[in-house]
């Protein structure tokens, strides 16, 4: 398994827009978190896929639903730390 965290920039920032994105993001498996940012980069995903092709095709088939202005992904080489527990 590959995990990419892919950013992503856009220049649509209407409402409809934003729920074609959001829906599109929601119906793929692939996405295991979304989060929107401040900043220069708009939305980080977290995207688990079986390797490199099954990237791509993720990334085809999210490009073609929603006008994205630039989409950078980068490959996780080793999960350091993975936890749910909070400090208490």
């Amino acid at each position: 398994e590959a995990c990419f965290f892919v950013l992503i920039r856009t220049s649509e920032h209407e409402a409809d827009w934003q729920a074609r994105f959001l829906k599109t993001l929601r119906d793929r498996p692939e996405v295991l978190e979304a989060h929107r940012l401040a900043g220069d980069i708009d939305y980080i995903l977290k995207v688990r896929v079986r390797n490199a092709r099954a990237y791509d095709e993720f990334y085809q088939a999210l490009i073609s639903e929603v006008r994205i202005f630039n989409v950078t992904a980068l490959l996780s080489m080793e999960e350091i730390k993975s936890t749910t527990s909070l400090p208490l």
